[in-house]
């Protein structure tokens, strides 16, 4: 199969230019610049006049629920809407049922994926405070890092004794990505606020109870041990401008920002109550300032999803009840457009913050770049006025905080591996994705 992607604008390391991409097979097999004339005779002709070219995105922070809770999400669903929002690659975590925490489970996952996945896949390895001697039969070709949770949240994987901390930190074979709140202040404030306000506190009250101060003391925690034992660090989710002072510094120690903290602030839990509540909590106006500032300067390294749906009726209920996480992975493309939009970034680093950089922090072989002779995963955006609606949603949840959003980019295209998976409306669901492979 030949396709030819004609009379685009392409966007691939820190250069913008028009030209053409051929692909053959699941192969990108020659990039065009300028007038060039594309040789030879192809298939399928895609006219992306208007149009911008640039590698999938590679999402290293999703939950797509299977298995064990896909009620909410399964892989197959959750990976029809990265489809659908330019997404070629996601990397899903291990808080399901039963939790990914041995190598069974994580066999048990791959295969899932196997016959479900619509896009690329991996799954991370979860650690818990007595699995450390499993890291050693880890395939680290298959694998792209150990999860670990330095404070409780979804699944109640948390690691609390500080031996085993040091284990994990000493003797990670891979890229250790945390999770980083402080579970005893959260668990305090918690208190605090029930004795206040009642039960289940109003949502405004969320970034109080897993506030600044638990993620600050958490993260440098977390710095702390990976400089002592110089641990491959990739810390998920900052939320805070504190916490950005401890990046920057040591090339083995990067920080990852997520879409709803990039987007939100605490004055949308005004208008999108319980939708936007999640873990780590949003926080300040001040503090998404701080983090969209440090998108350019090298402080934060990626950008994903930490796509999480759930259930609409649990996301009903303030700080205690409501369920925490939001399906956000098909409008992070477009979402991150809008900042390009507003000036906060441009296109060059958008690419390279969820493009680039995820394929070369956690060595993903033959992906993230518009190169000749990698795998053939592309996306095509074009600037067109729409607005989100529940219809248009994918995500088996059926619900979205960005409903009612209006966009001024559209994904109108997406490749995986070669095949044209998403048309503009249209969507090839007999497709499947490839399992990734890393350190090659």
């Amino acid at each position: 199969m030949r396709i030819l992607l004609s009379d685009a604008t392409i966007i691939n390391e820190d250069r913008r230019f028009r030209g053409a991409v051929a692909v053959e097979n699941d192969r990108i097999a020659e990039i065009y610049e300028g007038n060039s004339e594309p040789r030879g005779n192809y298939d399928e002709i895609v006219d992306a006049a208007g149009c911008f070219v640039l590698p999938g995105i590679i999402d290293t922070h999703v939950h797509f629920r299977e298995p064990g809770l896909t009620a909410k999400a399964d892989i197959s669903s959750e990976s029809r809407a990265a489809a659908y929002g330019g997404v070629t690659t996601f990397f899903d975590m291990p808080n399901t049922v039963p939790q990914t925490t041995t190598i069974e489970a994580l066999t048990d996952k791959f295969d899932r994926a196997a016959g479900s996945s619509h896009v690329n896949y991996s799954f991370f390895f979860g650690a818990t405070n007595d699995n450390a001697p499993l890291f050693a039969e880890l395939d680290v070709h298959r694998v792209p890092g150990i999860k670990l949770f330095m404070g409780s949240s979804t699944g109640n994987m948390l690691v609390d004794r500080h031996e085993q901390l040091e284990k994990i930190f000493q003797s990670a074979p891979l890229p250790l990505v945390a999770h980083c709140e402080d579970t005893d202040t959260i668990n305090r404030n918690m208190a605090q606020a029930k004795e206040q306000y009642g039960e289940d506190p109003d949502i405004r009250w969320h970034e109080h109870i897993r506030s600044a101060d638990a993620c600050y003391d958490s993260t440098s925690k977390a710095v702390a041990l990976a400089q002592r034992y110089g641990t491959r660090l990739h810390v998920a989710h900052l939320t805070t401008e504190r916490e950005l002072a401890l990046f920057g510094h040591h090339p083995n120690i990067t920080a990852e920002a997520v879409i709803a903290h990039l987007c939100f602030c605490d004055e949308d839990y005004a208008d999108k109550g319980s939708l936007i509540k999640c873990n780590p909590a949003i926080k300040s106006r001040s503090d998404r300032t701080a983090l969209r500032a440090a998108l350019c300067d090298g402080r934060i390294a990626t950008v994903g999803t930490d796509h999480a749906p759930h259930l609409l009726s649990e996301k009903q209920g303030g700080c205690a009840r409501a369920a925490s996480g939001m399906p956000m992975i098909q409008f992070s493309l477009v979402t991150m457009l809008s900042l390009v939009d507003e000036g906060v970034l441009t296109m060059e680093r958008l690419v390279q913050l969820m493009c680039h950089q995820p394929a070369r922090l956690f060595d993903v072989s033959e992906r993230g770049f518009i190169r000749k002779g990698y795998k053939a995963d592309l996306v095509v955006v074009r600037p067109e006025v729409w607005t989100v609606t529940e219809k248009c949603i994918q995500s088996k949840c059926g619900w979205s905080p960005m409903t009612g959003r209006e966009y001024h980019w559209k994904v109108v295209h997406t490749f995986c591996n070669g095949n044209h998976l998403y048309d503009n409306g249209q969507f090839d669901d007999k497709s499947r994705g490839e399992v990734v492979k890393f350190r090659m």
